[in-house]
């Protein structure tokens, strides 16, 4: 049973009460990215009483992330973000029970994950895993809350609600991996994922309570600079959902094209330390110091990567790095003109890599 006196604001609203605080109770809910919009939407879930709340995420908190992910603090720096935006939430509401699923979102997870839940929240930044969870929301039956942000601009939607149209309804074309930036490449204000991650929270809490219009059928556009709000309207495809139907059987046979990172294809040395089959690529210059060997590294330059592609692999992931990261996405760039897929920049170039040498006291810098 809730306690009366936490959630009393709630209570006294005659369009919610006890009776809907105890579905807020009763409620499950996974919010899928613990990022820049999971951390607002996490905290407001939370505080709200949402009984059951599940993390999934498998990256790492950075400092680049505390500009705008304000659940994480620096002393979260280095730690994984389900973990640690459980430890935060605990503290904010420890009568709710949290579930931090530190891993990655797969085609072969997805299903099993989702059933267990009620609502799904996309707070992720990467159009993989986009078409991923609304393909396991349609299979699952489960409406999905939708949330986006790119530099001053938001986007808001629910999908899969009351026979309403489904993600691939509006977006059926998925982008090339690289054609849309990230926030990492065009940067993003601050503020904007907590506006629409809020936004987000609130079409949670009035499915939950069943109260006011949820958006569903039409996306919420949001301008930061001007202030303005723009409403699309979106049609229900029903060749597109018949066909995830159609296919449901061999969704779990699916593979990733990319790894689910925040930051797209630039990405953190941990995200590849537990993972076989991972070619790394060094696209330095020979000449440069210090060189790295007991990773499967091989060494490319990138004035002469054009005239050794045969040297890369066509099936394993690939690991570029350069000094600083910025030769290393250059290096992506070019592969992918080659069809050359699966491959990601180091953030932070060979510095990254030998910081976590350092702290995990890993010997594999030969001078």
């Amino acid at each position: 049973m809730f306690k009366m006196d936490r959630y009393n604001r709630h209570i006294i609203l005659s369009e919610i009460g006890h009776k809907g605080q105890e579905k807020l109770s009763k409620s499950k809910v996974l919010v899928v990215g613990a990022g820049g919009l999971g951390c607002p939407v996490l905290q407001y879930l939370a505080a709200a009483g949402i009984g059951t709340l599940g993390i999934i995420d498998y990256d790492i908190v950075e400092l680049s992330n505390l500009q705008r992910q304000i659940l994480f603090g620096t002393s979260s720096i280095g730690k994984n973000k389900a973990n640690e935006a459980k430890a935060k939430l605990q503290d904010l509401n420890q009568t709710i029970n949290i579930i931090a699923y530190p891993e990655q979102l797969t085609f072969q997870n997805a299903i099993e994950l989702f059933g267990q839940f009620d609502i799904i929240v996309d707070g992720t930044d990467n159009f993989e895993t986009r078409y991923l969870i609304n393909d396991a929301g349609v299979i699952t039956n489960k409406p999905l809350v939708f949330g986006a942000i790119y530099k001053f601009q938001g986007q808001l939607a629910v999908f899969n609600y009351n026979n309403g149209p489904s993600y691939r309804c509006a977006f059926p074309d998925k982008p090339e991996q690289g054609d849309v930036p990230n926030c990492s490449e065009v940067g993003v204000l601050g503020v904007l994922p907590g506006i629409i991650g809020t936004m987000m929270a609130n079409e949670v809490l009035k499915i939950v309570l069943g109260i006011g219009n949820i958006l569903s059928g039409e996306m919420r556009c949001y301008d930061a600079l001007s202030n303005q709000n723009q409403i699309i309207k979106i049609n229900r495809n029903e060749a597109e959902i018949e066909s995830i139907i159609l296919n449901k059987n061999d969704f779990q046979n699916q593979k990733m094209n990319n790894i689910c990172s925040s930051e797209d294809i630039e990405v953190s040395i941990e995200a590849f330390l537990n993972k076989q089959n991972v070619q790394f690529i060094d696209v330095r210059e020979l000449h440069e110091q210090p060189k790295i060997k007991n990773f499967n590294v091989i060494e490319i330059p990138l004035s002469v990567l054009e005239n050794q592609l045969d040297l890369i692999s066509r099936v394993e992931e690939k690991a570029i790095f350069c000094q600083s990261g910025i030769r290393s996405k250059t290096a992506v760039s070019i592969l992918k003109k080659y069809h050359i897929n699966n491959c990601y920049s180091i953030k932070e170039g060979a510095s990254e890599i030998i910081g976590y040498i350092n702290k995990s006291n890993k010997n594999v810098i030969h001078e």
